[in-house]
């Protein structure tokens, strides 16, 4: 069934610069990303991009909407965000929608919809879009926010799980985020897992009382869960319960060693957590999350989940995963106060006088466009002070300057930002001269 949402709290009423009252606010828990937000967002975008390339992930993108019974089942129906985090649409049929929590559901239906199986075998991809989650804004988490997330599906090998830790890595080194580590885990699979699960109720069984509310009800409904909680007063529980390592079949255990010896071999700094098991109900294996110097928080993570094509209905597909949160990259990055240029892209700022000069000017702009060449304008200034001050501001190396005068003679005045010289230039030379400058 869908999850009834509480209607949000009234915000406080908020006045514009003016004094005015706004009439409508963002939803509760969900931002709207300026200009300025764009400076991160397009570095972490760039940095997928290229690592994407690189080691030949493909870009997919799935619908914001699908089928709520695609999470119930692969998220998993003990899963805290199917249980209290999804935003759910009833549609004019009997059918229920819900915006997605996750990525890794949609993709996995995307591949065997498509039968992508039969093009890219295993599956290499990356994602970035947002996700929505029903949860009390804070610090951190919002209610709509950004993943960007590497998935290679129908592959078992543990090189894939390497590469994955490691293509996540390289996205960090782009951002310049300082001593990044990996923590991780093996849970095992679903054969030797049951002997742990079953040693851990045993340890849990007479401590129920001292559990938080949600691990009172993990203990019956997902005891692996227990060890994800993060609540203060199950921390000592949680710390001396068994070790899932202590409990793997031949096979876990030849696979662990296998992810680690890559690593190795790759210089990768990691940290084994035994207590570390992800909060969705699909993993297995191989689960990991990381962590970087200066930041309470994860900044990503992932794991592997060969069965959840199976749970969705479909053929046995073993895969690996990792995703990453933009907004919390983003507060890493200025935690650990990563410069972000703001150098601007114009080369040029055109200035005009008149109107005459300011129908040229439009012109002109498309002769720019097409040489590809970026030119700052603004037409709604008028003064040439105003217009030297914005593009003194842009901090462009030059500043085209057209008047009546310039118009009439079919020239227009060239003025170097840094050195204060200038000189006229043909009109119909200057998008040949500004190129060979720049």
């Amino acid at each position: 069934m869908p999850i009834k949402i509480p209607q949000a709290k009234k915000k406080t009423e908020k006045k514009a610069s003016g004094g005015r009252k706004i009439p409508f606010q963002s939803p509760k828990g969900m931002h709207d990303r300026l200009p300025a937000d764009f400076l991160y967002f397009d570095k972490i975008e760039k940095a997928i991009k290229k690592v994407s390339l690189f080691y030949g992930f493909d870009r997919l993108e799935t619908p914001l909407l699908e089928d709520i019974k695609l999470f119930e089942r692969g998220t998993g129906l003990t899963s805290e965000i199917v249980q209290k985090q999804m935003f759910t649409v009833k549609t004019k049929g009997d059918g229920v929608l819900a915006l997605r929590p996750e990525m890794t559901p949609g993709v996995v239906r995307a591949y065997i919809e498509n039968g992508l199986q039969y093009v890219s075998n295993p599956g290499k991809f990356f994602y970035c879009g947002p996700v929505f989650r029903y949860e009390q804004p804070q610090h951190g988490r919002f209610r709509q926010f950004y993943q960007v997330g590497f998935e290679v599906l129908n592959s078992d090998d543990a090189a894939y799980d390497a590469q994955i830790i490691i293509a996540s890595l390289k996205i960090f080194e782009e951002l310049k985020l300082k001593n990044v580590v990996v923590k991780l885990n093996t849970i095992g699979c679903k054969n030797c897992r049951a002997a742990y699960v079953k040693k851990l109720k045993e340890y849990y069984k007479n401590k129920t009382g001292d559990l938080c509310r949600d691990c009172a009800k993990r203990y019956t409904e997902n005891p692996l869960r227990l060890l994800d909680c993060k609540q203060e007063k199950c921390q000592p529980l949680k710390a001396q319960a068994p070790q899932t390592l202590d409990f793997l079949c031949a096979a876990c255990k030849a696979h662990f060693k296998s992810v680690l010896e890559y690593l190795d071999g790759g210089q990768i700094p990691y940290l084994i957590d035994a207590t570390l098991v992800r909060g969705l109900d699909y993993y297995s294996r191989s689960v990991f999350e990381f962590f970087a110097e200066g930041v309470d928080f994860a900044i990503g993570g992932g794991g592997r989940y060969d069965y959840l094509s199976e749970t969705l209905g479909g053929p046995k597909m073993p895969a690996v995963g990792s995703a990453c949160g933009v907004e919390r990259m983003i507060e890493a990055m200025k935690l650990q106060d990563v410069h972000i240029s703001s150098k601007s892209a114009y080369k040029a700022f055109l200035i005009y006088m008149g109107d005459q000069a300011k129908k040229q000017g439009m012109l002109l702009l498309d002769e720019f466009y097409k040489a590809g060449i970026p030119v700052k304008e603004s037409f709604a200034k008028e003064s040439l002070k105003s217009q030297l001050r914005l593009a003194d501001k842009e901090k462009v190396d030059y500043a085209l300057i057209l008047g009546q005068r310039e118009v009439f003679e079919e020239v227009i005045l060239l003025r170097d930002m840094k050195s204060g010289t200038q000189e006229a230039i043909p009109l119909k030379k200057i998008v040949a001269e500004l190129k060979k400058r720049i």
